[in-house]
């Protein structure tokens, strides 16, 4: 039942949520359910792309996505980017970033019929949802005492995270490039 509630606080985007996260080790199997679920959800739609490769593909490449994003996030935030009140580990970022990864699970909307001509709206709304869910996260997580240094950190760990991931699509041929 704390799981399914924590799943909610995190897509309600509650600031005391990811201060309970941060604070729980034991916590990171529940971190690491919701980014199953969400990884799940992306493979499911990027099967749409590529078939049972892309669902593979997608799956793997999400969840391995909050890893990368995870250190990423640290290293620019307690190593590059620190707060004057910034003490924090790996743990824990990956612990709030899981839960921050929860609108995820909503890929799924996109594969309604219904939707088909508005997906991109969805994948929007989606991506919206998780970079603010993402913010907060950091900002508790990093003790930062201002969104700012937050949206930076998140800014900077999403565009080395977004060329990773795209070259490693391309290795994996999904999607395929527009001009061949």
């Amino acid at each position: 039942m704390v799981f399914i509630s924590r799943i909610i606080r995190a897509l309600l985007l509650d600031i005391n949520l990811y201060e309970e996260i941060e604070n729980d080790k034991s916590s990171i199997w529940q971190s690491m359910a919701v980014v199953f679920l969400a990884s799940l959800a992306a493979g499911v739609y990027t099967y749409n792309l590529g078939g049972v490769k892309g669902l593979i593909v997608g799956t793997v490449l999400a969840f391995g996505g909050w890893i990368v994003m995870s250190f990423l996030i640290y290293l620019v935030g307690t190593k590059l980017f620190p707060g004057t009140e910034t003490k924090s580990d790996i743990g824990e970022i990956m612990r709030v970033l899981g839960f921050a990864g929860a609108p995820g699970i909503f890929l799924l909307v996109a594969l309604l019929p219904v939707i088909n001509n508005f997906v991109w709206i969805v994948i929007l709304v989606i991506w919206i949802w998780r970079l603010v869910a993402m913010i907060i996260a950091v900002r508790q997580a990093l003790d930062f005492k201002n969104t700012w240094s937050a949206i930076w950190v998140c800014v900077i760990g999403l565009i080395a995270y977004l060329l990773v991931y795209i070259i490693l699509l391309f290795a994996y041929g999904l999607p395929k490039p527009i001009w061949t």
